[in-house]
């Protein structure tokens, strides 16, 4: 079934297709029979196969993991099958995905040609340390000229460059077998904690894992569920490590009578106005409403966040390598300048 892989486009238009056709009454083998007639002929066979399996009593989670869906795409279906709102929790899965998907398009966009511009900033740069400048330096010293400014800086970069680069390089390796002997073998709660230690990065990762989180629980109090049915739900999860331990984690405290607004407080890998968000509403009633409300406020913070980087990178990029190439058009110039005077 595995034969044809998905892209996470696909994937996120196949549950939003799903979502809105059981939305119109739809069963769900009659909603995947019906996708498929718009899918290639490799796709249409795993089709087929899936409505077989979910005809013979499989769980869509289930067929779709086989499919090789993306994870967090899986665990909202699974929750769905739990409180019963497929339709719309299928469409809310495919509306994440597809920002996500969005945000990195754009941010590969932005980065694209400022990167370029930098590579070939660096090649300039090498030609002119390596190169130009040394001739001209020698030159200079020969007339009486002493160096100005811009020249002591291309040269102290220059002499500095090998160094960065060995040190770049050691960085990456070092990284590189952290999380292939380390990290890797964490728990996913250890990894996420890991993550949303991470200096800037970590708000982000921090939102998304408090949206998710929220978003579920949601869904499963809007069900009807407790919070101690919602907490066991997470620790059956056994599709997703993360929600799995998660669930255990928080079942484990409940049990031992603390409230879930004190666990989740104590617990770093959360947005900290989420435990308020809980004690309001558990205080007023409407916890599931509440958590929903604080899903698209983590969500459009998330948004705010990469728009504001998206806006930061491409000057911050453009001004040092328009000081770069200022400063080695100078460091050859000016001392020319001198030159013609001395003449």
């Amino acid at each position: 079934m595995k034969s044809n892989k998905w892209l996470l486009t696909e994937q996120s238009n196949l549950l939003k297709h799903v979502g809105e056709l059981l939305d119109r009454g739809y069963s769900l083998a009659e909603a995947l029979e019906s996708t498929s007639l718009q899918m290639g002929e490799g796709k249409k066979i795993q089709l087929s196969k899936s409505i077989k399996l979910l005809r013979e009593g499989f769980a869509f989670s289930f067929v779709i993991q086989k499919l090789g869906f993306h994870q967090t795409l899986v665990s909202y279906v699974y929750f769905a099958e739990q409180h019963g709102g497929q339709a719309h929790a299928y469409m809310e899965a495919s509306n994440y995905m597809m920002k996500q998907q969005k945000d990195k398009k754009e941010l590969i966009k932005v980065l694209t040609y400022p990167l370029i511009l930098v590579f070939t900033t660096i090649l300039l740069f090498v030609f002119v340390d390596q190169f130009l400048l040394p001739k001209f330096v020698s030159l200079f010293q020969s007339m009486g000229l002493s160096s100005n400014f811009f020249t002591r800086v291309i040269l102290l970069i220059g002499s500095s460059f090998p160094f960065i680069s060995a040190l770049l390089v050691l960085t990456l390796l070092v990284c590189a077998s952290y999380y292939l002997f380390a990290f890797k073998n964490y728990s996913a709660m250890k990894q996420k904690e890991i993550l949303v230690s991470i200096p800037w990065c970590g708000p982000f990762f921090q939102l998304l894992i408090t949206h998710y989180f929220s978003v579920q629980m949601s869904y499963l109090l809007g069900g009807g569920l407790s919070i101690f049915e919602a907490v066991s739900l997470f620790e059956g999860n056994k599709k997703n490590k993360f929600d799995q331990e998660l669930g255990v984690y928080l079942k484990q405290h409940l049990l031992k009578g603390t409230s879930l607004e004190e666990i989740i407080k104590k617990q770093k890998i959360f947005e900290r106005d989420l435990s308020i968000i809980i004690q309001h509403g558990q205080k007023n009633g409407r916890l599931d409403q509440e958590f929903h409300f604080f899903s698209s406020y983590c969500m459009n913070r998330f948004q705010e966040k990469v728009n504001y980087i998206m806006k930061f990178i491409q000057p911050s990029i453009y001004l040092l390598v328009g000081l770069l190439v200022i400063s080695m058009y100078l460091s050859i110039l000016l001392p020319m300048f001198h030159l013609m005077e001395g003449i």
